[in-house]
């Protein structure tokens, strides 16, 4: 019981860190494309550490089973969503960050 116990705790504080981590990048990268990335990878993988911590904890295999069916719908609506929503800033005239190199769309910034 005490391994499991600490398996929930660590699932549960990696799944924090990378909350915390996409926050951070939230608040201090400079335009929409890099925030996004940084939120869409960190809320990924640390809501999906969350619920495995969540899975863990509560022992009911049906409850593990729902965990998993969340993880699986996160891992496909968080990266496609924020694609869409790149791709829309970027057609609506969002330019990015001015020390960006290359446009993957529209060819060499510099």
């Amino acid at each position: 019981m005490i391994l499991l116990d600490m398996l929930t705790i660590a699932a549960m504080a990696v799944g924090l860190f990378f909350l915390t981590v996409g926050v951070v990048g939230l608040l201090r990268f400079p335009d929409v494309y890099t925030r996004m990335h940084a939120t869409t990878k960190c809320d990924t993988l640390g809501a999906a550490s969350v619920l495995i911590g969540l899975g863990l904890y509560s022992g009911d295999l049906f409850t593990v089973a729902k965990m998993l069916l969340i993880i699986v719908f996160i891992f496909v609506a968080n990266p496609t969503a924020a694609h869409a929503i790149a791709k829309a800033a970027y057609l609506s005239g969002e330019k990015p960050y001015e020390g960006t190199l290359e446009d993957a769309y529209g060819g060499d910034l510099r």
